[in-house]
């Protein structure tokens, strides 16, 4: 099989289809090496509560730093938000069937000290990745030598890697199209496309796109894996 590369900004609680994403890429790429955008998932997800959609947002320092990178991005200091959230998450999965399974884990990641965005969220993807066992190697875009924007830049990333195919989640298919090179670069482009898996949650019906939290704490590590692998599927570029 061509070595896969896919690349994906450093989301915070990031979905299960993120995690699909990265178990089917022998090198995922987290790109921090780009413009910081407050309107992503880069600080915030949500969880599932007995109220319903709770949305968790992590405090950045922004004022002034309008084009700071994502690996620039620092936390707002002794904000409390990581005990916040903490307890947030507590408080929706303590009667979860595997709370007591991983809860210590996810906890230790919100006690350890963070200045940084980016290393505070990849403690987390660690964290999941490990769990659920994910098979890839997490590689930071700002750690490379590619430069540019866009499609430009995932080429760059691609090559410098040594990718024989990309695959790119399909919500990058638009701007793709506008200046699509990767054949030219003999990379071959696919899609991830993603059904969301059903599982038992509590707190009332279904609620898809929840962070990864929900289905480790609902299902378990082992199970999650499975129904986390069971939505995937690819399309041609």
């Amino acid at each position: 099989m061509a070595k896969t590369i896919a690349i994906m900004q450093p989301t915070y609680l990031p979905w299960v289809g993120y995690l699909d994403l990265m178990d089917q890429a022998e090198t995922f790429v987290l790109l921090d090496s780009v413009q910081f955008d407050r309107r992503s998932w880069q600080q915030r997800n949500r969880i599932k509560t007995a109220s319903g959609e709770l949305m968790l947002t992590v405090p950045v320092l922004s004022k002034g730093l309008r084009d700071q990178k994502v690996c620039d991005v620092r936390l707002v200091p002794d904000s409390g938000f990581a005990a916040r959230h903490r307890d947030s998450i507590r408080a929706a999965y303590a009667r979860a069937p595997h709370f007591k399974d991983h809860w210590d884990a996810l906890a230790a990641v919100y006690a350890a000290k963070h200045e940084h965005l980016v290393d505070l969220n990849l403690a987390f993807i660690g964290l999941f990745q490990r769990l659920f066992g994910l098979r890839c190697r997490l590689v930071r875009s700002s750690e490379l030598a590619a430069r540019g924007k866009k499609v430009d830049l995932l080429v760059a990333l691609c090559r410098e890697l040594g990718a024989e195919r990309y695959l790119s989640p399909w919500g990058s298919k638009p701007y793709i199209d506008e200046n699509n090179i990767f054949a030219e670069n003999g990379i071959e482009l696919a899609y991830h496309s993603y059904r969301h898996p059903v599982y038992p949650q509590l707190h009332g019906p279904f609620l898809t796109h929840m962070s990864s939290v929900d289905l480790l704490l609902n299902e378990g590590s082992e199970r999650g894996a499975e129904l986390l692998r069971s939505g995937r599927f690819t399309e041609a570029g």
